[in-house]
């Protein structure tokens, strides 16, 4: 066992920020994903430091709070990427049920599979089935930079809407009570009381950016959305849908038609306090998305991916997700299906809700190996779709990372 001195510590960390970056750069060329990049090289750490018998100073729940915090970041900066109008309605209708669809097909395809195969309880397969249903907004939005202005503003929408809705669902589902008239009634509840919500902090939080005399503010509204987050989630709330809406509002404040409202700060400011918030999320995201899905690729065994169990059952659920998107995408969608059926990962979101599951939820035979098969072969199947897919140069959208 090695024990590592700050100083070290201090440069492996930093080292691993440049790397993540070199990632980057080198993603948009290679059309491979930073993040399947950064879990190659969390794997590959592993085995060094097992071969070396290192022990680094990580804690076994330190991936699920990059995860949490990393959610919060990343559906803010989508929330900030996104334009809203009139010409935008079919377009967020069509996103929203494409994930609702695909994400309820998933789920019941899924689960049907495991009770099968494994003999499990079907509630157990329906909880252990929800977050592999989910599309990971943390691989997808980051990726998009090789695809034109029409797939990328519809993959950003479906994305965001699978992650808030893979929530609710999971949140539901892990309840005591699941059939009777009070819990449904309780569901529905739940999420009004979000969307009041939403539009109350929005508000709230848009005044401290606008009104605060303060240079240091951003980060306390990041630090109020955390609360807002963590707290909805004990209270069994969508509460994802407050940070969304909070980056929708900021990056479309001309649509506010209320006087009072729009009274409080001019569309100067507000345009300029949201250009530094997209700057400082889009900063924060990177940061947390590359020790995220380092520390998981740290974390993942590979000999429990290998066994003929994992193969076999993770195999089948990449297919169910590959069919129902392709069946969906062609026949309800009736558009070209081309790069979109390949973008199934399974990765932020995915191994958040997973280390959320009860542990009354966790048979014997659900795995963790099915789930660190799915995720990778499901970015690895994204990798492909991109590096066969080719665009006109005019159509491309360059990554803001690299013109920064």
């Amino acid at each position: 066992m090695t024990n590592f001195s700050p100083e070290w510590v201090l440069i492996l960390l930093s080292g691993v920020i440049v790397v993540s970056y070199l990632f980057s750069i080198i993603s948009n060329y290679i059309k491979v994903p930073s993040v399947l990049l950064l879990l190659a090289a969390g794997i590959a750490l592993r085995g060094i430091a097992n071969a070396n018998g290192w022990q680094l100073p990580v804690a076994d729940n330190t991936v699920e709070y990059f995860g949490s915090v990393g959610l919060i970041m990343i559906v803010l900066e989508a929330g900030l990427d996104l334009k809203l109008g009139r010409n935008k309605v079919r377009l967020i209708s069509r996103s929203f049920f494409a994930a609702f669809f695909i994400l309820i097909l998933s789920v019941t395809a899924i689960s049907a599979a495991l009770y099968f195969l494994l003999h499990q309880d079907v509630r157990d397969c329906i909880v252990y089935a929800i977050p592999l249903s989910v599309m990971s907004s943390s691989i997808v939005i980051p990726s998009l930079h090789h695809l034109s202005e029409k797939k990328k503003e519809f993959l950003v929408y479906e994305a965001s809407f699978s992650d808030i809705l893979g929530i609710i669902l999971f949140n539901y589902f892990t309840a005591r009570e699941i059939f009777s008239v009070l819990a449904i009634s309780t569901f529905f509840l739940s999420i009004a009381i979000a969307i009041i919500l939403s539009v109350v902090f929005s508000v709230l939080l848009f005044i401290i950016l606008a009104k605060s005399k303060m240079s240091v503010k951003f980060f306390l509204v990041f630090a109020v959305l955390i609360i807002l987050y963590e707290g909805g989630k004990l209270l069994n709330l969508p509460s994802l849908i407050i940070i969304l809406f909070f980056g929708l509002l900021m990056n479309n404040w001309h649509l506010v038609k209320v006087p009072k409202i729009r009274g409080l700060f001019s569309g100067e400011k507000a345009t300029e306090a949201t250009h530094l918030l997209h700057s400082i999320t889009a900063e924060s995201s990177f940061l947390i998305r590359t020790f995220f899905f380092l520390l998981f690729g740290y974390s993942i065994n590979i000999q429990a991916i290998g066994s003929t169990d994992v193969i076999l059952v993770g195999s089948i659920i990449v297919l169910i997700l590959l069919i129902i998107r392709f069946i969906y995408l062609r026949d309800f969608l009736r558009e070209s299906v081309y790069p979109e059926v390949f973008f199934i990962p399974r990765g932020l979101i995915t191994i958040v809700l997973f280390y959320k599951i009860p542990e009354s939820y966790h048979p014997e035979k659900l795995q963790a190996g099915i789930l660190f098969f799915v995720v990778i072969v499901t970015s690895f199947i994204m990798m492909l779709g991109m590096i066969f897919y080719n665009k006109k140069e005019k159509d491309i959208v360059v990554d803001d990372l690299v013109e920064k």
